[in-house]
């Protein structure tokens, strides 16, 4: 594999997330086209222009490695050991609404485990980032450690299909649960900048339904929810990549199984 600059992959990973994030802050508020994909999903020219800087500073630090784009699919070897999974935009709807709460998603999956990721906040002006062994946020030119903490009790939930686990399981049901209302306080952001957010100590928990294997949209969080230290599982508290099984990344052992154990009375396994 060719690696035409010296720096990390981390590294790589945080420079490309910000020229992401660049592109979505220059681009908001304006008129945006918009690509209709399936069932009310769309992308705008944010996410396409995102994605390309996203994509044009990987292959020129990289140009070895395989890689996804939420918006372009695969590109690279099929059988490359090294693929990069990015989500230009997570939280189109937001941002179309132009409502302030996105992210920008860019990992690297070697072998099937992520090993750097970042994630942009564009308005807030952070990097969330790991090497896979530490996590850190970055604030203009400084770094500082992530801490989880379950002190908020602010636990977000993804409202958003696919909802693979359904009948058994459905999030809406969660926002009822007398046991959630007793311990947590519901959030609904609708973008993966809230799972950085459980790695940083700005929320006890986040939970979603879905397909997460090789996903674009949450294998940066789940990476730096991994190097802070958070319980990161399936809904059923299995490894989280193995197959349509959601996730809750919790700050700590507690709040995990109180959100483990609510899911499984939900689907009447309690």
């Amino acid at each position: 594999m060719a690696i035409i600059t010296g720096e990390s992959d981390a590294q790589l990973a945080l420079r490309a997330a910000r020229s992401g994030a660049e592109v979505v802050r220059a681009l908001y508020g304006g008129p945006l086209a918009r690509f209709e994909k399936q069932a009310g999903d769309f992308a705008t020219e944010a996410d396409l222009a995102a994605e390309e800087a996203v994509l044009g500073v990987l292959r020129a630090a990289r140009p070895g490695d395989a890689v996804t784009g939420e918006e372009s699919g695969h590109t690279g070897a099929a059988a490359a050991h090294r693929r990069w999974l990015v989500d230009p935009l997570c939280g189109t709807l937001n941002y179309d609404a132009r409502t302030m709460l996105v992210g920008v998603n860019v990992a690297l999956s070697v072998r099937g485990s992520v090993t750097a990721a970042a994630t942009a906040d564009p308005f807030g002006g952070e990097v969330f980032w790991t090497d896979g062994e530490r996590a850190r946020v970055r604030d203009g030119d400084l770094d500082r450690g992530l801490t989880p903490s379950p002190g908020s009790a602010l636990v977000d939930v993804n409202l958003d299909p696919p909802f693979p686990n359904a009948p058994g399981f459905r999030a809406v049901t969660l926002l009822a649960d007398p046991e959630f209302v007793r311990r947590f306080r519901p959030r609904v952001v609708s973008t993966t900048l809230a799972v950085a957010w459980v790695a940083a100590g700005r929320r006890a928990a986040y939970v979603t339904d879905g397909d997460l294997r090789d996903s674009v949209h949450f294998a940066a969080g789940i990476a730096l929810c991994r190097a802070a230290g958070c319980v990161v599982t399936d809904l059923h508290g299995r490894p989280p990549h193995s197959g349509a099984g959601g996730l809750i990344a919790a700050a700590d052992q507690e709040t995990h199984a109180a959100l483990v154990a609510m899911v499984r009375s939900q689907s009447g396994a309690g």
